[in-house]
């Protein structure tokens, strides 16, 4: 089911109805990752299995151009991606470390890890 607009579509700007379509498309293209995903899983047959993760994989790649476009183009996209993707720190901990909460004062909150790759959160262990 596709997306409403909560606003008439009439006074909507260009850009907002172009952020619509690509979220509308990466919603689209995750649920077509789950399908082949899920089908593949199930499947008995090797080949047929082959067919459908190579399938999964192009939707993947389909997703994550959207997504792209979507950091491109819209700057909260890009900072929260700055933040949370391509890290190993445990995700509610870059929030904490983020907002201030349970962080040390004087933390970087840039969204960036320091140049140590720490992402200035300190010691995880404690």
């Amino acid at each position: 089911m596709p997306l409403e607009h909560h606003e008439p579509r009439e006074q909507l700007p260009p850009l907002v109805l172009d952020q619509h379509r690509a979220i509308e498309s990466l919603i689209e293209e995750l649920e077509a990752v789950m399908w082949y995903h899920e089908r593949a899983a199930v499947t008995a047959d090797e080949s047929l299995k082959a067919v459908l993760v190579h399938n999964r994989n192009e939707e993947i790649e389909h997703a994550m151009m959207n997504l792209e476009w979507l950091r491109r183009n819209w700057p909260e996209f890009d900072e929260n991606m700055q933040t949370y993707l391509m890290t190993t720190a445990p995700i509610t901990e870059i929030e904490e470390a983020e907002t201030g909460e349970g962080g040390a004062e004087g933390e970087s909150s840039g969204g960036a890890s320091g140049g140590d790759g720490s992402l200035g959160i300190g010691s995880l262990k404690e």
